[in-house]
């Protein structure tokens, strides 16, 4: 920690050659601009505050909201929203082990690269996290909820993904026929599998992404009836209706258009240098236009939706170079986007220097002045070292802020 403290007081008191490195100015249009992966201690045991870095919001694991947290973060001013797990609390497979998704095969279908998806059919499992999630509303005041891991069995969040199809267990297959009208055979399976993958492809993929949108149209429920004006948004896939043939809807079952009648927020993840643009920083808004233009969100005040993308500015696979933060906010933040977070603490926790990268376009974008000296703020409590190692362990499922949670491939996501 006094490494940190120690590189943090050098970077901020010198202007490093890459300071210059160009970067967006002023936008009125991003309202947000926010950190993703918990509460960014190191900044505050610097003596600064979050505001200082140009910091309104931060996004924290549902599992890991504590009282104290939450007291913490509002003394900072930001706002505060949940990034809430949907379908990959692998644990719940102890007490629901027929929810394990179903290949085409017939068989239980393995973790593609570790990722261990849950069949979203299950009632019992869709029932406890409804169950979660509306206990979060109700004992936390956030500002709103985030949906994570909303899609398919699948392993998408790399440049190459594994993505099989699922999910074909006979309650799935009941509910398929009982809700369209299709008739399968009495057959195999693998049969039954290969005529909805051919025949009857088109009614099983918008059975799917139906399926999936149910699940978003409930929490949209609950949050009305208990926190109303709490923001529901979705972390989500970034591609396009075309993008490794058409993918995010045939195999990922996210129908962006259809979950616009509960959502509020669109957060597309466009980790350009993990998806494999490390060096195209421009790919991330190429990726944010197309679903401005998919959505007809065009970043005006007075729109229902939003879109604050969450960009990777943290070395996961393929690293982020210092001098490519500046480019990768700018374009993280060009219209329609009104808001921008960046992923993820866990990592940037290690790299003073872009934190102070980030502090640098944060306040530009703001309207404040890029190279401005925080200076320090006034004495803040903090949560202390052991309150951080339990915030690091205390997530539901999703991605750790430092850790790997499920595989050597895994992100550091909460």
């Amino acid at each position: 920690m006094k490494e940190i403290l120690a590189v943090l007081a050098l970077v901020g008191a010198v202007r490093p050659s890459v300071a210059a490195a160009e970067g967006p100015n002023a936008r009125p249009h991003v309202a947000m601009r926010g950190i993703y992966g918990g509460v960014p201690q190191e900044i505050l045991d610097s003596g600064r505050s979050l505001r200082d870095f140009g910091v309104d919001a931060v996004w924290m694991g549902s599992g890991s909201f504590t009282t104290a947290r939450m007291a913490l973060l509002r003394a900072q001013g930001v706002r505060v929203f949940a990034e809430f797990n949907t379908l990959h609390v692998a644990d719940d497979l102890k007490s629901h082990p027929d929810a394990a998704p179903v290949g085409s095969d017939g068989q239980v279908s393995p973790p593609p690269d570790g990722w261990q998806g849950i069949c979203p059919s299950h009632e019992g499992y869709r029932r406890s996290r409804m169950d979660a999630f509306g206990r979060l509303l109700r004992e936390h005041e956030v500002d709103g909820v985030w949906l994570d891991y909303h899609h398919a069995h699948a392993s998408w969040e790399q440049a190459v993904p594994n993505m099989p199809d699922t999910c074909f267990c006979e309650r799935c297959l009941r509910r398929f026929q009982a809700e369209t009208g299709v008739e399968l055979p009495e057959a195999s399976t693998a049969e039954r599998a290969r005529l909805l993958l051919s025949t009857h492809r088109r009614a099983w993929v918008r059975w799917r992404c139906e399926l999936f949108t149910d699940w978003v149209r409930e929490f949209r429920e609950i949050r009305d009836a208990t926190r109303p004006r709490a923001l529901l948004g979705t972390f989500h896939n970034p591609w396009s209706d075309e993008d490794h043939g058409g993918a995010r809807i045939d195999k990922l079952a996210i129908d962006l258009r259809a979950q616009a009648a509960h959502v509020d927020v669109f957060s597309p993840m466009p980790y350009h240098a993990r998806f494999g643009h490390a060096a195209d920083a421009a790919w991330i808004s190429r990726q944010v236009a197309w679903l401005g233009r998919a959505l007809g969100i065009e970043g005006e005040a007075a729109e229902r939706h939003r879109i604050w993308p969450i960009v990777q500015v943290s070395d996961w696979g393929e690293p982020v170079p210092l001098e490519q933060v500046p480019a990768v906010l700018d374009h993280g933040s060009r219209l329609p986007a009104t808001g921008v977070m960046v992923f993820a603490w866990g990592g940037l926790r290690k790299q003073p220097e872009k934190v102070e990268a980030i502090g640098r376009v944060f306040r530009a974008l703001r309207g404040g002045p890029a190279e401005q000296d925080p200076g320090p703020a006034e004495a803040i409590g903090t949560a202390g070292r052991a309150d951080r190692a339990a915030e690091r362990d205390g997530r539901e499922g999703g991605r750790p802020t430092g850790r790997l949670p499920r595989t050597a491939s895994t992100p550091g996501r909460m």
